[in-house]
C-alpha cells in the first residue's frame, strides 16, 4: 500500500499569492504618497499582465508633479496612470485573453479605471481596502460593476496571509 504524502500547510492561497505581486508591483512606484500595484489573472490563475501607478512612459519622473493638494495642474490627479490602467496597457496579448479574467489591487479602482476594467472583461475585482468608498467616482466604479457584471470582493486580512520580502541590496 502506498504511503500518502503529506503537504506543506502554510503555502499561499491563489488570492495570498497574486495580491503579494500586486503589492510587490506597488514597490516600484515613485509616488512619495500612495503606491499601488495591480495583477491580472486569467480564469485559470495563469499571470497576464502587471502594473503599477505612475508616470506614463516618456515623462521623466524628476519632472512630475506629485504634490497632492494646490493647483490642479501642479499636482499628481491629472498626470499619473493608476495601476490598473498600467496593468491594462502593459499588456502584449490579445484583449479577448482578459474576458472572464481577474484584477487584483489594494486599493479599490476609481471610475476611470472601473471603465476599462469592464471595457477588456475582466469580471472580478479583488481588493484589500477602500477607503474612498463614499467618494463621487468610487461610487461610480460600484455602479459601473453592478450594471456590468464585475464580481468585487474584498480580500479580508485574515484570510491573507501577509508576506514579507527582503531584497538584498
Amino acid at each position: 500500500m502506498k504511503e500518502k504524502v503529506k503537504h506543506r500547510k502554510d503555502y499561499l492561497s491563489w488570492d495570498a499569492y497574486f495580491m503579494g505581486i500586486a503589492k510587490l508591483s506597488a514597490l516600484r512606484s515613485k509616488d512619495p504618497s500612495t503606491q499601488v500595484g495591480a495583477c491580472i489573472v486569467s480564469s485559470d490563475n495563469r499571470i497576464l499582465s502587471i502594473g503599477y501607478n505612475g508616470a506614463p512612459n516618456g515623462f521623466h519622473d524628476e519632472d512630475f508633479p506629485w504634490d497632492r493638494e494646490g493647483d490642479a495642474l501642479n499636482t499628481k490627479y491629472l498626470y499619473v496612470c493608476h495601476a490598473e490602467l498600467n496593468a491594462i496597457l502593459n499588456f502584449r496579448g490579445h484583449k479577448r485573453d482578459f474576458e472572464g479574467a481577474k484584477l487584483y489591487v489594494a486599493l479599490f479602482p476609481c471610475n476611470e479605471c472601473a471603465k476599462a476594467i469592464i471595457q477588456v472583461g475582466i469580471k472580478e475585482v479583488i481588493y484589500l481596502s477602500d477607503k474612498y468608498h463614499n467618494e463621487t467616482n468610487f461610487i461610480a466604479s460600484r455602479r459601473l460593476f453592478d450594471s456590468c457584471g464585475v464580481t468585487c470582493r474584498k480580500l479580508e486580512t485574515d484570510n491573507y496571509q501577509s508576506i514579507s520580502i527582503k531584497l538584498d541590496e
